[in-house]
């Protein structure tokens, strides 16, 4: 029997996060998959952490990270590296995750090769192009060249369906970094951080929040804090 081929693309910290489940996934099943990791390297520092901390070895690096770069050069420098790859290895389908411009580039990449392309955390839309920028139009355009849809909610299925994908290419499989944190957590974790070697801090339950991105400044922080306050009362 044939193995089934797959070339998985990220290049961000959060793909990395939440692709880590997939590659262990897929290990259990050697005798049926091959599969290539290939990192853009749209991160360098934060994606390198990522790796280090998954242990995943990537057999490809295009290393893009520029200091200042443009979008458009992050899409011309993923597009054209990814192509060479795909080019070389020919695997029977490209995954790609998210909504980053690696994600883009790496589903063009595969369109023009002719390759089947699965996208994880489809479907997701705020319906507003330029909200988050340019990640919206990352996750259409994506959408539009994805041959199978692994979506993580039952509503991104629906935005699919009013889309006009086919029912029978999407499937809900829910929200991959969950899988990632259980499968990080561990009774003996020995944190790196000095403040959270204090094991006093964890006689009381901890709230953990982290946000990024200049879009959540003003109202949605505000809206996240009122959502915490609730959780806490």
């Amino acid at each position: 029997m044939n193995k089934i081929e797959i070339a998985m693309i990220f290049g961000t910290r959060p793909e990395t996060i939440k692709i880590f489940p997939i590659i262990s996934e897929i290990k259990k099943y050697s005798h049926l998959i091959d599969y290539r990791i290939i990192v853009s390297g749209q991160h360098r520092e934060m994606l390198d952490q990522m790796l280090e901390i998954f242990q995943i070895q990537p057999d490809y690096d295009l290393n893009i990270m520029q200091q200042g770069q443009s979008l458009s050069n992050i899409t011309k420098n993923s597009l054209s590296g990814i192509e060479k790859i795909l080019k070389k290895e020919r695997p029977s389908m490209v995954l790609v995750q998210g909504d980053t411009t690696t994600t883009f580039a790496g589903a063009l990449a595969a369109f023009y090769q002719k390759i089947k392309i699965g996208h994880v955390e489809a479907g997701l839309r705020t319906h507003n192009k330029y909200y988050p920028f340019p990640e919206e139009v990352n996750r259409h355009l994506t959408s539009v060249l994805t041959d199978l849809h692994f979506t993580p909610t039952k509503k991104s299925c629906e935005n699919l369906l009013s889309e006009g994908a086919k029912r029978g290419d999407i499937f809900i499989s829910g929200n991959t970094v969950i899988d990632s944190l259980f499968l990080m957590i561990k009774e003996n974790y020995i944190f790196r951080e000095p403040l959270l070697k204090n094991k006093k801090i964890f006689d009381k339950k901890i709230i953990l929040v982290t946000m990024h991105r200049r879009e959540n400044w003003g109202e949605p922080l505000r809206k996240t804090c009122r959502a915490i306050n609730k959780i806490i009362d």
